[in-house]
């Protein structure tokens, strides 16, 4: 595989041109040719508008308003104090044009309108203050990498079983070079057949070493509740804020950092940990494209499985 293309391979390819690519990626795309990483030919450009029309599956919705409010938030914070301010004046003139007495009267009709227009404006103006002096806490990406010289908490950390079939290998990389290319996801975990197949990205620091990663405990993830929840539900599971859930136990090959994790299952015999690096980092779309990929990988698993058996009892021998 070229390395060029290996590296930007993204949410393409592999559903028989059923799938289109992510909107994360449309610039990318409009530039590249994409690499299949088991048929090994060039997939051209001009069929994407083909796999646009075909797709049946969930697609991500434009929001005009929001994205506009998202791109003027001090604007629409402020919008308040100027509409409460403009009222306020507009009352004063008002009665300053039409010859009222400036003193409120209760039994003129026009001074209680006039009362009740300046108690909304200046509703207006406190409504603005508010919203000037409360903003949401910024969500940005913690730092997680090996040999980071800031908040180092983690290792690289690539282990695949090498007894797995080619095909079987060649996905899991593809499935890992595209969730690290286009979403937040920094580490990836893969058990399969209560062990451990693939374990890529960054980890959390061995106990003995602390230049290698820990290892993967399939049977003590298996038996937590996380697990156990995921497979029973038979659906995705998405943690966006790990730190709050007590379940982060649970899952101590992840990096002590790791902000938010996916865990999707594959079919009734396996599951995928997706760590990320940012509170709430997958959107809609990325959890919509990940379960597409878990259902495309199950099926190969499931095609492969008693090779994978083999090579799972192979790795436990040894």
């Amino acid at each position: 595989m070229r390395s060029e293309e290996q590296s930007t391979i993204i949410f393409l390819s592999y559903f028989d041109g059923n799938v289109p690519p992510s909107p994360t990626n449309s610039l990318i795309l409009k530039k590249r040719h994409y690499f299949h990483p088991t048929l090994h030919t060039s997939i051209p450009l001009s069929i994407k508008a083909d796999f646009q029309k075909s797709y049946k599956g969930p697609k991500p919705k434009k929001e005009w308003i929001a994205d506009w409010v998202t791109k003027n938030d001090d604007t629409v914070r402020s919008l308040p104090i100027y509409v409460g301010g403009f009222s306020l004046l507009a009352v004063l003139f008002n009665r300053t044009v039409s010859g009222i007495a400036p003193v409120a009267d209760a039994s003129s009709s026009q001074s209680r309108a006039d009362l009740l227009t300046l108690g909304l404006a200046v509703t207006n103006i406190l409504t603005g203050l508010v919203w000037l002096s409360i903003r949401p806490k910024s969500i940005s990406a913690v730092i997680i990498c090996a040999g980071c010289t800031v908040n180092p908490q983690g290792v690289e950390c690539r282990r695949i079983n090498s007894d797995l079939p080619e095909v079987v290998v060649s996905e899991l990389l593809w499935l890992w070079e595209s969730l690290s290319a286009v979403t937040c996801c920094r580490s990836l975990v893969v058990v399969y057949q209560s062990s451990c197949i693939l374990q890529i990205g960054i980890a959390a620091e061995s106990s003995t070493d602390v230049d290698d990663a820990m290892v993967v405990d399939a049977t003590t993830l298996m038996q937590g509740s996380l697990y156990q929840g995921v497979l029973k539900s038979g659906a995705q599971s998405y943690l966006a804020n790990l730190s709050l859930y007590p379940g982060r136990s649970q899952l101590p090959f992840l990096p002590g950092n790791t902000q938010a994790v996916i865990l999707q299952p594959l079919g009734d015999k396996g599951i995928a940990v997706i760590g990320g690096d940012t509170v709430r980092g997958f959107t809609s779309a990325d959890q919509a494209w990940i379960t597409l990929f878990a259902d495309k990988l199950d099926a190969t698993l499931l095609k492969f499985e008693s090779e994978i058996r083999v090579a799972v009892q192979d790795k436990v021998q040894a």
